[in-house]
């Protein structure tokens, strides 16, 4: 099925869609242009909760704007596929770049520079987003900025996640995800990576990596750490399941695209991790009690086998969860 041209008028394709969009409201500062990009009632789930409408996407960014006003967000990838004639999914990855001269929700400024990773991932109509995860590496902030992250979590709100999106998928993801149904394209390196999410991230049969990745794969994970070859693949993971050893993940959206320009194929994901704070305690006493993480891969296929995956999640969220439920207070 082909995609229509009014689904990304009047650019001439989905990525300069999503990168001119990005452009013109985040560093242009046509911050009130989100009414015309989302929908009234678009739904966006975060680290911290979901929200509804686009008056409080406006909201958020113009505080973030405030706070780092020299930030730019520089398009590092957009993995696209259609959603019907008339509508795409994207993924799509910033790096974001700048210093921080204005105040935050828990910190007065700073003045130091910063860049981070975010993956946002939209399903536009008709060049309309009706839904959306967006995923930063706030820890990476939050560290080069100096300060303290359990600080810095105790002092986040956090809000709620929209009980739909937590519910069980009616139908296999590779068939439907959150967003409705997505095309057959590119099926067996999605079937690759569900595959690996099943057996090696919730079943830990973690001596299978080799079956999916190269040999040269590199794990590009928060704080932008990069671990290398398959070991360092194994590392990654236990390093994020440790404090949560019973905590499962759930896919909710895969998005596959094959741009020659890139050399491959690349299939990204949105998925859920939920377990229980009951195994490492990296972050402080054990409390034995439920942690939700939302996050986004892009992983990058070449000869079949997966030589990059780009994870990204907010360590600052996980903070905060186990913080509340200690009933721990800011300084």
């Amino acid at each position: 099925m082909e995609l229509e041209k009014a689904a990304y008028a009047p650019y001439d394709g989905p990525e300069e869609f999503i990168t001119e969009w990005t452009d013109r409201i985040w560093v242009g500062r046509g911050i009130g242009l989100i009414r015309e990009n989302y929908a009234a009632d678009a739904v966006v789930h975060g680290a911290y909760g979901t929200t509804r409408g686009a008056e409080q996407v406006v909201r958020s960014t113009l505080m973030k704007i405030n706070a780092f006003p020299d930030r730019v967000g520089q398009a590092a990838d957009v993995v696209w596929e259609p959603r019907g004639p008339q509508a795409f999914l994207s993924s799509h990855l910033v790096l974001s770049a700048g210093r921080h001269t204005g105040p935050t929700a828990y910190a007065e400024p700073t003045f130091r520079e910063f860049n981070s990773y975010t993956i946002a991932t939209c399903l536009y109509r008709l060049g309309v987003m009706e839904h959306e995860w967006v995923v930063r590496d706030e820890a990476a902030v939050v560290r080069q900025l100096g300060l303290d992250p359990a600080e810095v979590a105790r002092r986040v709100a956090f809000g709620a996640w929209d009980d739909e999106a937590l519910q069980p998928l009616a139908r296999p993801v590779l068939e439907a995800g959150d967003t409705g149904p997505r095309p057959d394209r590119h099926r067996g390196e999605c079937e690759r990576v569900l595959e690996l999410v099943e057996q090696v991230w919730n079943q830990r049969m973690l001596h299978q990596v080799e079956q999916y990745a190269a040999r040269d794969v590199t794990s590009y994970l928060p704080r932008h750490r990069a671990f290398v070859r398959p070991d360092g693949y194994q590392r990654g993971l236990l390093e994020l399941l440790a404090p949560m050893p019973d905590a499962r993940f759930e896919v909710r959206e895969v998005v596959a695209h094959e741009d020659p320009a890139r050399g491959g194929v690349r299939v990204a994901l949105v998925w859920w991790l939920r377990g229980t704070y009951c195994g490492t305690p990296v972050h402080g006493p054990l409390t034995g009690s439920p942690v939700t993480v939302l996050g986004s891969s892009q992983f990058h296929f070449r000869d079949g086998r997966i030589v990059a995956e780009r994870r990204v999640y907010d360590e600052i969220a996980v903070l905060a969860q186990i913080a509340r439920a200690r009933g721990d207070e800011p300084a």
